[in-house]
C-alpha cells in the first residue's frame, strides 16, 4: 500500500491551529479533508 504523506501547506496549517491561532472555515475544511483522506479505515 502506498504511504500517504501530508503536504507542506497542510502541515503548516496544522501547526498554526495547534499553536492556538484562529483558522478560517476554508482552512478548517482543508485540514479536515486532509486528515480524512489519510484515514486507512474510514471511521464513522
Amino acid at each position: 500500500m502506498a504511504r500517504k504523506q501530508t503536504s507542506q501547506p497542510v502541515s503548516s496549517l496544522a501547526a498554526k491551529v495547534l499553536a492556538g491561532k484562529p483558522a478560517s472555515r476554508s482552512e478548517q475544511m482543508r485540514l479536515a479533508g486532509s486528515v480524512l483522506s489519510q484515514d486507512e479505515k474510514r471511521g464513522k
